[in-house]
């Protein structure tokens, strides 16, 4: 559960040793919930542990035996899916999506006869968030909710086509568009939705370009889209549509959506384009249009909450890679040789925290999620030294959003309102060559910086199948007739999800996370603190 679904009360009582290991802190709460921290650190903190959850507005009390299934009301209640029928009085047509009319007959077979598969998804078909019943809340990576770490069913709405469909296909206007920066992967989603806009029937296809931008800025028309058109597309990098930070006003990007009859709109983008999304189906619910909003998660941060991945994570970390390895080369090259290279990740270290693991080249990761200090006797600097004494050489991977604690804030923004952030990777250089000029070590720092040149690449085959079906299941949605939800994959499973719930927050690497352990093994680095 997010931060912002859960807040906690603690209340003071006498407890068990078990109840006093269990405590809570704000960098290690989960998306779920909770998540268990050292009895070191339990110690520092009250006596008592009898906790309270507030799960969005459901006050929730564990000592209250029905506490389990409020919480579970609760969370069905929130993972429900906008639906068109909430606002119109609608009845289903039988779904114009089949794989049958595809095929040629082999002889004088019949094919309605011969087909048997189940190739529709169910309505009621649930899919779960969370699979591992952990014993204790202590446990290494544990995700709990209350104290006793007990086992609580996430289910969240299984993605797929289904039998029965809100829109006539013929009657649809169909409308692509893809914001925020670059991403590999975004010209596989924009061909995946036209292939199977194509395959319900539908014929009037429009790419928006210029992300929200080109619902308003004059000069700026829609380009009709079909299969022939995006035949090619996924073979290069970057976007079709062309992409844009920033928008104009909701109410302005609705009054185009009413004016060019658009039925069904997909955004392409991450959590701000998913928030202006959610605007934009809420408006449209006001004025009572018939309109599904769909969105498809686009990060190469894998920030969104809830998602096993978004795609262009796993070409981003794979592009990363020749980074790395060129600033293992310079540094094994050099005496004392120190390589620096700082990845993407304004708030997440997913990227930086994969590159590492993956290269296996890499001594020391920096990530937003885990503080540390640079000096002193425990600092990052001095182990640099040790490194350099030991190895002769050495390896820091850092993510952008690291280390700004450290560095004077920035209160500018840019078009997305994301805040500007210090550049952590310079002020690393410049600190790492200050510090052995003092102590009169020779030290031959390369700084390599790829962010862009990592996002802007053609998507990997791993992330190409993710687009594909992501983009196939944005589609079912909207005729599905959901609106204000975004197309995920959630434990393995291709899924729906409330756009609500996945913006509340970024998803952060969790420091008491497997991987995050995995990755300190990896390196050897120790706690910098």
């Amino acid at each position: 559960m997010s931060l912002s679904g859960m807040a906690v009360v603690l209340k003071a009582s006498t407890s068990s040793a078990a109840q006093q290991k269990w405590c809570h802190r704000t960098r290690d709460q989960c998306q779920y919930g909770f998540t268990s921290v050292s009895e070191r650190k339990c110690r520092k903190r009250s006596p008592l542990l009898r906790a309270r959850a507030i799960s969005g507005k459901l006050d929730l009390d564990f000592s209250d035996p029905a506490w389990k299934q409020k919480y579970q009301e609760d969370w069905d209640r929130r993972f429900s899916l906008p639906h068109i029928t909430d606002i119109y009085d609608l009845e289903p047509r039988t779904t114009t999506f089949s794989l049958k009319k595809n095929r040629t007959p082999l002889g004088d077979g019949d094919v309605s006869s011969t087909d048997m598969r189940n190739g529709y998804v169910n309505k009621d078909d649930r899919a779960l968030l969370k699979v591992i019943k952990y014993a204790s809340p202590t446990s290494a990576g544990a995700e709990c909710i209350d104290p006793d770490c007990s086992w609580v069913e996430h289910w969240v709405h299984r993605a797929g086509p289904r039998k029965e469909i809100y829109y006539e296909p013929e009657e649809v206007k169909a409308a692509i568009v893809t914001c925020g920066g670059l991403c590999p992967g975004l010209n596989d989603v924009i061909r995946q939705i036209v292939f199977t806009l194509d395959t319900y029937g539908v014929k009037n296809i429009v790419g928006i370009p210029f992300g929200y931008r080109g619902f308003f800025e004059k000069g700026l028309k829609e380009m009709p889209l079909s299969r022939d058109v995006v035949e090619n597309i996924n073979l290069s990098g970057g976007s079709f549509l062309g992409v844009s930070r920033g928008g104009a006003k909701t109410s302005e990007i609705v009054d185009s959506i009413q004016a060019r009859r658009i039925d069904m709109l997909f955004v392409i983008g991450g959590n701000g384009s998913h928030a202006g999304a959610n605007a934009i189906h809420e408006e449209c619910r006001k004025r009572k249009l018939k309109v599904s909003v769909v969105a498809v998660p686009k990060t190469i941060d894998n920030d969104i909450l809830f998602m096993d991945k978004t795609f262009g994570f796993d070409t981003a970390v794979e592009e990363a890679q020749r980074a790395i390895n060129s600033a293992y080369i310079e540094a094994r090259s050099a005496y004392h040789g120190i390589g620096l290279v700082k990845l993407m990740g304004r708030s997440s270290g997913f990227i930086a925290m994969h590159a590492s693991l993956s290269s296996g080249q890499i001594d020391i990761c920096l990530i937003p999620e885990v503080s540390f200090t640079l000096d002193g006797e425990h600092g990052v600097l001095q182990h640099l030294e040790h490194l350099l004494n030991t190895k002769g050489f050495c390896v820091i991977c850092v993510a952008e959003g690291a280390g700004q604690d450290l560095l004077q804030k920035s209160n500018a923004t840019d078009a997305s309102g994301n805040v500007i952030l210090s550049d952590f990777g310079v002020h690393m250089q410049q600190k790492i060559k200050k510090h052995f000029k003092d102590i009169g070590v020779p030290a031959d720092l390369k700084y390599i910086d790829p962010t862009y040149m990592v996002r802007a690449c053609r998507a990997n085959a791993s992330d190409a199948i993710l687009c594909t079906v992501l983009g196939q299941n944005a589609v079912h949605g909207a005729f599905a007739g959901f609106s204000g939800i975004t197309s995920g994959v959630c434990n393995t499973h291709y899924v729906y999800l409330p756009i609500p719930e996945v913006i509340t927050m970024p998803k952060h690497v969790n420091p008491n996370s497997r991987m995050w352990h995995r990755c300190l093994t990896s390196t050897g680095q120790p706690d910098f603190h």
